[in-house]
């Protein structure tokens, strides 16, 4: 079985290791609720994509937990 020849130095092993960092999400602004989200994906706050409602985000809701939830929607859409 081949072994490394040489020790490498830390700087070459700092060179490579350069491109292993994590980037951040790309967030953008949801269309209707003005929320940060992911881009491409279903707002999970609204349930909006592309301008329609793909889910009901209100479905497993109490009557009283839905209109919290749409009152906290209609005051961060101003």
């Amino acid at each position: 079985m081949a072994l490394p020849a040489r020790h490498h130095s830390r700087s070459r092993v700092g060179k490579r290791r350069s491109h292993f960092a994590l980037k951040a999400n790309n967030l953008i602004a949801c269309p209707h609720c003005k929320r940060p989200i992911p881009a491409h994906r279903v707002c999970p706050h609204c349930g909006y994509y592309k301008g329609q409602e793909v889910i009901d985000v209100y479905k497993g809701l109490s009557k009283k937990e839905k209109k919290q939830k749409q009152k906290e929607i209609a005051q961060e859409a101003k």
